[in-house]
């Protein structure tokens, strides 16, 4: 703990002692700060007591800190440090609570939430508000306002009744009397002594409303066991019909605590099983297997365009059943695909006048690179995404219904959520799976206030309880969506999902990835503190190098209640849970994740397995060309861990119709094939070739010729070819007012092969339209806030603020009476232009600084500390310490100049 000797008086002198790396703390956990940057530590300062840069700060904070911080609404303010302790320990004392409370109000400090030595600890007036009671509000701690803050309303005459009745002398004035009934309610054996002349009945009352609320109806004649406690002041009117309980009084039959329940430590994550940390990789493995083919398949399913966009945009419930039974999966994993895909840049709308659903030109170079590529650009995308599948079906603020790939489902807290849950996996033992509970418990302890302000238009998943709260449908939806995506393995965190959070490998450094990395709770936890490759530039930036953050093991580690507040349990304290990594550092964490999953999947095979009853089996992945060329040739007829290609008339013609001959498949099934090729395979595409061609359709509307007039006459007898009307022109020649589409098709329902061709009489070669959108660029996810800000920004930044500190606060020399200086009032200074230039060049000989006011083109003005360097042709050249450079300013522009101070020049 710190005692400085002498108390900052006030929040801005207090950030103003920070060095720059407590600076950085700040503002890297408060990002609204920033924005804009602050000119100097003033504005800083009253920046952070604001309103909503308060509320987002208390929401972020654990729930240790955060009843730290309304332990102190409720303590004088000032408070020491004692007084604190024991509204948290109570009277009995509690040796973990002690052991971790220096740590939660080192994080208050860090937050800027609390300023002041140890002798006195300030919280910020806003949190104050915020936090503590009031007459109509008890504070969260249930505990009501104190006699002062109750009686305001009170006539005196009252007051010294209750005085009286309490057994203490009366007093010649209101305020003495109030000070007298607060120090009786705080003494703790005269306030034994006052209750123990109390009835049972009385008592009980009091001991309805100890623990809150603290505020109780009574009527105009009350009872009794009311009356008794009115009457000494243990209950005190705040509204007509309204009283309340003190907080003086309350304190005391707490036992002085301030909280009923004190949780300094965070749940432990209980473990549902452990297994081998290879078993864990190769089953999060085969999930990536499955998770890339399942978005394949569906790229191909949308590959000539996708069902038709609603009108208030997304998928309509029909198609998204019908997606999900193509992909064979459940309605709500096929949505978690379609939004993946969505979120990647595969899928998009087309934006035509009749608007469907398709695939972009970016899914074509997608399909081109390597398995594990395409995999870790999935599971980048799922990480940072803040569209949230798991509400599809749900209903909005408005009662309307929530769509997959529609709007509404953005949720700016998942990336954080996400990257907390993964973060609470690889603080585990390797293999080790969580149960879901506990890691529900673990998340409403580290950020209570959100789990407590969830609100009902967020959407509700079907089944899902009506009063869960956002954060913890979201950690299920994780862990869900990370299994289905091979991030995780049985429930376990795989390496190739450490890698993802920019972790190394278990045992890649001593400590660990949880001792080292991104696991800890400690608030700068991206720091690469052990060294590691591509990260040298980062470390230390923060200023707490040394600390033990391994706290954050502790998901399951039940570590001795001993611990001190620099070590592991205040850690913990800190709630400074990891959030998303920078856009540069998770692609570098990205591709190491690729490069550890590549091993583990399977190689693509070049071979398949011919059978006699016209099948094909590929026993494992295809390359690409052989994939696509088999998807032509045949259907597939199953898939698993082997697929099961089956070759029929039909497939076989769409082969001949993509420009194929008999000869080029025969010598392809030949290439490909380990075994023979069966004798039925070539007997059907030798006949379907023989057949296929022979008779010819163009557009009359449409005709159709063939060579032998007796198929023609054939075609006409048929009664099948009724419907499309068929008339003989010539021997060979029949026409329809049929379009050649639909002739082809009718033809091929009665069981020929006809071919297309062109107003030349060409072959048409026809292949399925790949229907693509304009190039799209994938949703952009919705930020919780200002985005953290990164090393260079923060050090930029803190120059800043610290040279515009510096010409704030420099003092200046007095100006001479009647000049038009400012002096040392703050405001920019005035001069007129010939006094200006003559100060000016006296500083370039005597190398002097000034402080001059200037106004910038845009008319923007500032203060800055200039120490001059030559001037010429209307310019004066310096070196600005505001901005840490040389720089030129016109005269003109110069609204003033003042000497520094001797003492600072």
């Amino acid at each position: 703990m710190s005692n400085p000797s002498s108390s900052p008086r006030s929040l801005a002198e207090a950030l103003r002692s920070r060095d720059d790396a407590a600076l950085a703390v700040l503002l890297r956990s408060r990002p609204d700060l920033l924005t804009p940057v602050p000119s100097d530590l003033t504005q800083l300062a009253t920046r952070a007591g604001t309103r909503a840069s308060v509320v987002r700060a208390l929401e972020r904070l654990d729930r240790f800190a955060l009843q730290t911080a309304e332990a102190l609404a409720v303590a004088p303010d000032p408070a020491p440090y004692e007084t604190l302790l024991a509204l948290m320990t109570g009277d009995d004392g509690d040796d973990t609570v002690a052991a971790a409370l220096p740590r939660a109000v080192a994080t208050l400090r860090e937050q800027a939430l609390v300023w002041g030595g140890d002798d006195r600890l300030r919280l910020v007036r806003t949190a104050r508000e915020l936090l503590a009671p009031t007459p109509q509000h008890p504070s969260p701690t249930g505990l009501g306002p104190g006699v002062r803050e109750a009686t305001a309303g009170m006539s005196p005459g009252r007051i010294q009744e209750i005085v009286t009745a309490a057994g203490l002398p009366s007093t010649h004035d209101a305020v003495s009397a109030v000070a007298a009934l607060s120090a009786l309610f705080t003494d703790r054996r005269r306030m034994a002594a006052l209750l123990a002349e109390l009835p049972e009945d009385s008592l009980d009352v009091l001991e309805r409303l100890v623990w809150g609320p603290p505020y109780g109806q009574v009527s105009a004649e009350p009872a009794a066991r009311l009356r008794r406690l009115l009457d000494r002041g243990l209950l005190l009117p705040t509204a007509p019909g309204t009283v309340v309980l003190p907080r003086e009084a309350a304190l005391h039959l707490r036992g002085g605590r301030a909280h009923r329940g004190v949780e300094p430590l965070p749940p432990a994550l209980d473990p549902a099983g452990t297994h081998r940390p290879q078993v864990v990789d190769a089953t999060a493995a085969g999930q990536a297997y499955t998770a890339l083919a399942t978005v394949e398949e569906l790229l191909k399913e949308w590959d000539e365009g996708g069902p038709a966009v609603l009108r208030a945009g997304g998928l309509s419930v029909r198609d998204l059943k019908r997606t999900a039974v193509a992909l064979d999966v459940p309605e709500p994993v096929g949505a978690f695909w379609l939004e993946l895909a969505y979120a990647a840049g595969l899928l998009a709308s087309d934006g035509e006048a009749d608007e469907r659903y398709a695939v972009t030109p970016e899914c074509d170079a997608w399909l081109e690179w390597p398995a594990a590529e395409r995999w870790a650009r999935l599971a980048e995308t799922w990480l940072t995404a803040t569209r949230t599948s798991g509400l599809v079906g749900g209903r909005d603020a408005k009662d309307r219904s929530l769509s997959a790939l529609g709007p509404g489902l953005d949720r700016s807290a998942a990336p954080e959520v996400r990257h907390r849950v993964l973060a609470l996996l690889a603080a585990l033992p390797e293999g080790t799976a969580p149960t879901p509970a506990s890691v529900l418990a673990r998340l409403r302890w580290e950020r209570p206030l959100r789990a407590a302000a969830a609100a009902p238009s967020q959407g509700t998943q079907p089944g899902a309880p009506q009063d869960d709260d956002l954060r913890a449908r979201l950690a299920r939806w994780t862990l869900a969506e990370a299994e289905l995506l091979g991030v995780t393995g049985r429930g376990a965190l795989s390496t190739q999902g450490r890698a993802l959070l920019g972790l190394p490998a278990p045992g890649a450094a001593a400590g660990g990835a949880v001792a080292h990395g991104r696991a800890d709770d400690t608030g700068d936890s991206r720091d690469s503190r052990d060294g590691r490759e591509g990260r040298d530039g980062r470390d230390g930036r923060d200023g707490r190098d040394g600390r033990d953050s391994a706290a954050d093991r502790g998901p399951g580690d039940k570590l001795p209640a001993h611990h001190a507040a620099g070590g592991a349990l205040a850690a913990v304290a800190g709630g400074h849970a990891p959030g998303p990594l920078p856009d540069a550092e998770q692609a570098v964490a990205t591709a190491a994740a690729g490069r550890l999953l590549a091993p583990l999947l399977p190689e693509p095979l070049d071979h398949v397995l011919l059978q006699a009853d016209l099948t094909a089996v590929a026993p494992g992945p295809l390359e690409r060309p052989l994939a696509a060329m088999l998807g032509v040739l045949a259907d597939v007829e199953s898939k698993g861990g082997a697929t099961v290609y089956r070759f029929t008339p039909g497939s076989v013609r769409r082969a001949l119709d993509a420009g194929q001959t008999a000869a080029d498949l025969h010598a392809f099934l030949a290439a490909h094939a380990r075994t023979p090729v069966p004798q039925p395979l070539t007997y059907l595409i030798d006949d379907v070739a023989r057949r296929h061609g022979r008779l010819r359709v163009g557009a009359a509307s449409a005709y159709l010729r063939c060579d032998d007039d007796a198929l023609l006459s054939e075609i006409l007898a048929d009664k099948r070819a009724q419907p499309l009307r068929l008339r003989r022109l010539a021997p060979t020649v029949l026409a329809t007012q049929a379009d050649p589409a639909a002739l082809l098709d009718g033809l091929r329902a009665m069981g020929f092969a006809p071919a297309a061709e062109s107003a030349d009489g060409d072959v048409v070669i026809t292949r399925p339209d790949a229907h693509r959108t304009p190039p799209r660029a994938a949703p952009v996810p919705v930020p919780d806030g200002p985005p953290t800000p990164d090393g260079t920004l923060l050090a930029a930044a803190i120059r800043a603020i610290r040279a515009g500190d510096l010409a704030s606060t420099a003092p200046r020399k007095q100006a001479p009476s009647g000049a038009g200086s400012a002096g040392g009032t703050g405001e920019l200074p005035r001069t007129s232009a010939a006094e200006t230039l003559a100060t000016v060049q006296a500083a370039v000989l005597t190398g002097e600084a000034l402080w001059i006011g200037f106004v910038n083109a845009e008319g923007g003005a500032s203060q800055r500390v200039i120490a001059p360097i030559r001037v010429e042709g209307g310019f004066v050249t310096a070196y600005d310490h505001t901005a840490d450079e040389v720089r030129t300013f016109p005269l003109h522009r110069v609204t003033g100049v003042a000497e520094l101070a001797e003492e600072d020049s």
